[in-house]
């Protein structure tokens, strides 16, 4: 790719951790050990923040340029699967909110929303919420990628302070749809999606997850697109929200004060089509989440 000092790249613009406080800080978790399907979603952090070369910092729409943020590229914390992995984790999570004002963390698989929601909410996880962008509830038993809902449940955040967006058809089971039930969880399903626009949509599920009056952590699983969109995610399947309504998404939920952490998850950059299309999407993902926080009102 051609150089032009008049069109800066946004991987150009995180910067390396010089221990100050930022705006915003990149962190990769690159987690896939426990997935209940095979993946390669530890090579996806690396992949994202290469694929942010194709993109500028510059959004036309809203007349910003995400380099009037402050940034930083945290690295990733290695090895961040399995019990002692999640330990790392929650305390690197839990040292960066102490200096910046949105975390957006790159997975790996979406096991590592359970460590970042423990390291990001922390002691205000009985009062925090939880948003997720998902096709599926991920109120399994056990530890993997599909259960983090429910262990950030049992840890002490309520599920009446938990909405779920985009929840599939014939991607979960009448157990788990019960489960989320008595849990007190919101569902906002696909078929809800088509009848309201994003902004409505992320509007009200805040409007819930706030409630507490805490935090709130948004998870962006990628498999709630349609699949021709994101071949790199494993469980994606026909008929998922379309690649601009998650954009829209994490836009709206970044652009709320109380949003302090963001993942991106569920990407396999090795199943990505040639083109990319996976991948660069979750960079996107990246730079509309940094854009909400750029252009919020308090």
């Amino acid at each position: 790719m051609t150089d032009d000092p008049l069109w800066p790249r946004a991987s150009a613009w995180l910067r390396e951790d010089t221990g100050a406080k930022t705006d915003l800080t990149l962190l990769g978790l690159p987690a896939s050990r426990t997935s209940l399907s095979p993946t390669h979603a530890h090579l996806t952090p690396h992949a994202i923040r290469e694929a942010l070369a194709r993109y500028s910092t510059y959004s036309w729409t809203h007349d910003a340029d995400l380099r009037d943020l402050s940034t930083l590229d945290a690295g990733d914390v290695h090895e961040p699967d399995g019990p002692e992995g999640e330990a790392r984790v929650i305390k690197r999570v839990a040292d960066i909110m102490d200096r910046t004002r949105l975390l957006i963390a790159l997975g790996g698989d979406n096991s590592i929303t359970y460590a970042i929601g423990m390291g990001a909410l922390g002691a205000d996880l009985g009062r925090a919420g939880l948003v997720t962008l998902d096709a599926h509830h991920d109120l399994r038993d056990g530890s993997s990628n599909g259960s983090p809902v429910r262990r950030l449940i049992d840890a002490g955040l309520p599920g009446r302070n938990v909405v779920q967006i985009g929840i599939a058809d014939f991607s979960n089971s009448r157990e788990y749809a019960d489960r989320a039930r008595d849990l007190g969880i919101t569902v906002i399903t696909r078929d809800e999606l088509r009848r309201r626009s994003p902004k409505d949509v992320m509007t009200h599920a805040l409007s819930i997850a706030t409630q507490g009056g805490g935090p709130v952590h948004v998870d962006l699983d990628v498999d709630v697109c349609d699949r021709a969109e994101v071949p790199g995610c494993p469980a994606s399947a026909p008929g998922g929200i379309s690649a601009d309504e998650l954009r829209q998404l994490a836009y709206y939920a970044a652009l709320s004060p109380k949003v302090r952490s963001v993942d991106i998850t569920e990407i396999d950059a090795a199943a990505d089509a040639p083109d990319g299309r996976t991948v660069r999407l979750g960079a996107l993902l990246v730079l509309e989440s940094a854009l909400g926080l750029l252009t919020r009102q308090a």
